[in-house]
């Protein structure tokens, strides 16, 4: 049985696409050749790529027989960069389709965590006989918390990261992020500044996007009723990015969705909480 390696690049391709009239070239990583796809989407944080978000999880889905795909959506790790005026979640949509479409693929499972799940809900409101099941962490509509001061704590902390990206914002960020900040090495800690500092235009070209278009994400809980998918939705008790009352409304809007919240976890539950996670998952795509 092959064995994932600690790096990825044996498993990194690229594609290009039409947005906007203009081509876009991205980039993703591939594992696994079983007959079912799985698309792993990751989340907005400044040096977030599909790898370093889901690096904990890919070995697992290889071995039970899936074909893993990791793409990094525009403006995210070596793909290109965008200033986005309009909706970032339908932008990823579109982004994923163009993988899909490359790779000649109809129909996949989506694992979408905080961005990711606000693209795989784009993409499956807009090409529904496409998704197969849905795994929602963190992310998959918008809209205002009644309970939880916007933008949250940890929003706003990703956010000066974007404006001002040093090692001290960095950890500020990092230290809400997950509910046990101790876990983060200091190898993994420099690593995420690297990444984000290789690729300036990425964090220039955020902040213009939020200054055109504060609403990168909108709400589609009107619209969650429309999507027949089965969903697993997971979050952390504490996440402090994006509270727990935004998945029980994905839990009451879609039709076929169950939830499971990680005591003693953040906004990274795939991370935070792997091998558990990695079963779970496992086991609602199986059956």
């Amino acid at each position: 049985m092959s064995t994932i390696q600690n790096s990825p690049a044996m498993s990194s391709h690229f594609f290009t696409y039409i947005e906007g009239g203009k081509e876009l070239r991205l980039h993703y990583h591939q594992a696994g050749q079983g007959n079912g796809a799985v698309v792993m989407l990751h989340g907005s944080g400044a040096g977030a790529s599909g790898w370093s978000n889901f690096n904990a999880n890919v070995q697992a889905f290889v071995e039970a027989g899936y074909r893993v795909l990791l793409p990094d959506l525009p403006g995210w790790g070596a793909s290109d960069s965008v200033v986005c005026t309009g909706s970032r979640s339908d932008l990823n949509a579109r982004a994923l389709k163009g993988l899909l479409d490359t790779l000649d693929i109809q129909k996949a499972d989506l694992i979408g965590n905080s961005m990711g799940g606000h693209t795989a809900v784009a993409f499956t409101l807009a090409n529904p006989d496409r998704t197969g099941k849905l795994v929602l962490m963190g992310g998959g509509t918008g809209g205002h918390s009644p309970f939880v001061p916007m933008p949250t704590e940890g929003i706003k902390l990703l956010q000066a990261v974007y404006r001002e990206p040093t090692m001290e914002n960095l950890k500020k960020m990092l230290n809400v992020f997950v509910y046990d900040a101790s876990s983060l090495t200091d190898d993994l800690i420099q690593t995420r500044l690297n990444n984000l500092l290789s690729r300036p235009d990425h964090l220039e070209n955020f902040v213009k996007s939020l200054s055109a278009n504060p609403r990168q994400f909108p709400d589609y809980g009107h619209r969650l009723s429309e999507i027949a998918s089965p969903t697993l939705v997971i979050w952390g008790r504490d996440d402090r990015f994006v509270p727990l009352d935004s998945g029980l409304r994905l839990v009451a809007g879609l039709q076929h969705a169950e939830m499971h919240i990680f005591g003693r976890c953040g906004h990274w539950a795939q991370w935070e909480h792997a091998d558990k996670f990695n079963r779970m998952v496992l086991d609602f795509l199986a059956h």
